[in-house]
């Protein structure tokens, strides 16, 4: 018998181990070769583990274990004989009429034991008590539609809270306090994002700077250009495009904010790889734009789209989201008005982009309204001075406030290529 035992590949550099989030076929099923056998969550992301060759499986491990690259977690046995397909279910013959059985002598029923008398009524049968009555009263329930539960049939507090609690919109277990708790074992991917967050917080010195941006701009050219814009491109004109321009063109200008801390060494790069956080059923996702400095808007919005939809699919890979060297993320989408985003490891800095909100501003010595933006950029102060990431923030909000000029060069059509 040939049987090949499947161990778990390395999903990439430094990942030591993995969990087994979900088998996908059952212990002793027949797979096909590179058909999906299983989920499994490393601190980057979920992956899909493959068959290597067809067979019948046996599983190895548990789900929720956790192994080690390299452990053995399942065997296929090659030599196995493939099933037959499942055939088609046989007509099944028509039912022959039974020959009339001869009439049975009719069986004598045992007697029924007599029902209960009923309650006696008196006076207090289904009327309330003084604390029922009240809260009768004031929910306007009469005392005809409740079932009284005390002796004689009295409508007790809690027979009227019982049947208030439906006319509030809400169940019985309101009224009576019932409570339950589930307790989940969180991933390895959750368990890993939570210890970066805290490592982030206890190892750098973090601030965040704020401020704001006017939209109106934005708006214009997407509605005057979104139909022409996809026709072209086959991708919308979403504002994210228009926040990387304007990072990565501040991120030029600012080059220690394109930069990170090794030990006691810092590096800069002179490409911006831009990580963008995508929330995917696994939680927060940060794919990367390799070189968005040279994208276009139309390769912004399509690169986005393509990593964003294979988040959602849990398809993404590890290579696609390492090796950022600045984050956005657009907390606006949920409904944010403002938040100190966290820095995302080895990253100095990230900007935290938030819902818009047509409110007054003075514009020319006039109150006017525009929709407004808050942005806040959180930076590691052990690298970034406050000038660079303040001057950086400026820079940003420059290229939103007045794209045409600052990230087209003066020819919105041209900028967008159409």
């Amino acid at each position: 018998m040939s049987v090949l035992e499947m161990k778990v590949p390395s999903p990439g550099e430094s990942i030591t181990e993995v969990e087994i989030a979900t088998w996908l076929v059952k212990d002793g099923d027949y797979v096909e070769k590179d058909q999906p056998i299983a989920e499994v969550d490393s601190d980057k992301a979920t992956l899909e583990l493959p068959a290597e060759q067809s067979g019948v499986i046996t599983l190895k491990a548990e789900e929720g274990d956790v192994v080690q690259v390299g452990q053995v977690v399942c065997l296929i046995d090659m030599d196995a004989a493939k099933p037959e397909g499942a055939s088609a279910p046989a007509t099944e013959a028509p039912k022959q009429e039974e020959a009339p059985k001869a009439a049975e002598p009719a069986k004598q029923e045992a007697p029924k034991p007599a029902a209960p008398a009923p309650a006696p009524q008196t006076y207090a049968t289904g009327a309330p008590s003084p604390a029922a009555k009240k809260i009768l009263d004031e929910k306007g329930i009469e005392a005809g539609q409740v079932s009284g539960s005390g002796r004689d049939g009295r409508i007790t507090k809690t027979d009227a809270e019982l049947a208030a609690v439906p006319a509030l919109g809400g169940s019985p277990s309101t009224a009576t306090g019932a409570r339950t708790t589930t307790t989940t074992k969180l991933s390895v991917l959750r368990r890993k994002i939570a210890s970066r967050l805290v490592s982030v917080k206890n190892e750098t010195a973090m601030l965040t700077t704020f401020n704001e941006v006017d939209m109106s701009e934005i708006f214009r050219l997407r509605k005057l250009y979104k139909e022409e814009f996809a026709q072209k491109h086959g991708v919308g004109l979403g504002f994210m495009s228009f926040f990387t321009k304007a990072v990565t063109r501040a991120l030029q200008m600012y080059p220690d904010v394109n930069a990170s801390i090794d030990g006691d060494y810092k590096i800069n790069y002179d490409f911006c790889d831009i990580s963008i956080a995508v929330s995917g059923p696994k939680g927060l996702m940060v794919p990367v734009l390799r070189n968005a400095e040279n994208m276009s808007f139309a390769g912004v919005e399509a690169n986005i789209k393509d990593l964003a939809t294979k988040v959602r699919d849990g398809k993404i890979t590890v290579d696609e989201m390492t090796g950022g060297t600045f984050t956005i993320t657009n907390g606006g989408t949920f409904g944010s008005m403002m938040s100190t985003p966290i820095i995302n490891p080895p990253q100095s800095a990230i900007l935290g982009m938030h819902n818009i909100i047509q409110r007054p501003v003075a514009v020319d010595g006039q109150v006017v309204i525009r929709p407004m933006m808050y942005v806040a950029m959180s930076y590691d102060h052990r690298i970034i001075d406050g000038k660079e990431s303040v001057g950086f923030l400026v820079a940003v909000k420059e290229g939103i406030d007045n794209p045409v000029e600052i990230l087209m060069g003066g020819d919105e059509r041209k900028g967008l290529g159409l």
